[in-house]
């Protein structure tokens, strides 16, 4: 299993929030020339004025594990590049991404892994200016019951995998994500309670100082 896998199969262990999410051996499929029709780029081109109009954004998450297991948590999001997922007790596991580094730690054993934020899911929603509609990762728009489904997946230099996002229609607010890793098992994170335009303290997106985030 990748780094990444684990990341977002089981938060214990540490992909897309998120991811994330931004995975199957060997796949590394890009879109092909006009597999996306005209509406499925007008839909891309509405999401990603959507994304770009969110500069920060706070709210809770809960991540349903391939075997069902349940975890939960806070998260922070300040574009671009700077996010941060922090899973409550006893799930020990903070991600922290400052811009460049997505940091994994284990607050329990004192373990941190680090990725590159380019080569993470992630990349695809914290970026500063995002246009969907020319990202070669994206292979199929979907409308389903009052939500817009974006699927997308890896080039070949980023780790394998997939990540379906799901957004509320019409304001087209992120809602989850599920990421689907190199064993083909799925690991959904929903979101909820969400604040955007608020102040963020940024010693939150800070790699190895861990805050408390006061309520």
């Amino acid at each position: 299993m990748t780094g990444l896998g684990r990341l977002f199969r089981r938060a214990s262990t540490a992909l897309f929030l998120l991811g994330s999410a931004l995975f199957v051996p060997g796949v590394h499929a890009t879109a092909l020339p006009g597999i996306l029709s005209a509406a499925d780029k007008s839909d891309l081109g509405r999401v990603s004025a959507a994304l770009d109009a969110v500069r920060t954004l706070e709210g809770t998450f809960v991540q349903i594990g391939p075997e069902g297991h349940v975890d939960q948590g806070r998260f922070f999001i300040q574009k671009p590049g700077r996010m941060r997922f922090e899973y409550a007790p006893p799930n020990p596991t903070l991600i922290v991404s400052d811009g460049r580094w997505v940091a994994v730690q284990n607050r329990q054993l004192n373990t941190m892994d680090r990725y590159a934020l380019w080569t993470t899911p992630l990349d695809l929603i914290l970026s500063d200016d995002i246009d969907l509609r020319a990202n070669s990762e994206i292979v199929g728009v979907e409308h389903q019951q009052g939500q817009l489904v974006i699927d997308a997946r890896s080039h070949g230099n980023r780790v394998n995998g997939d990540i379906s996002l799901v957004f509320s229609e019409p304001d087209l607010a992120l809602k989850q994500w599920t990421v689907t890793d190199a064993q083909g098992l799925l690991t959904t994170v929903s979101v909820r309670g969400l604040k955007a335009g608020v102040r963020l303290d940024p010693a939150l997106f800070v790699i190895g100082r861990p805050p408390t985030p006061t309520n």
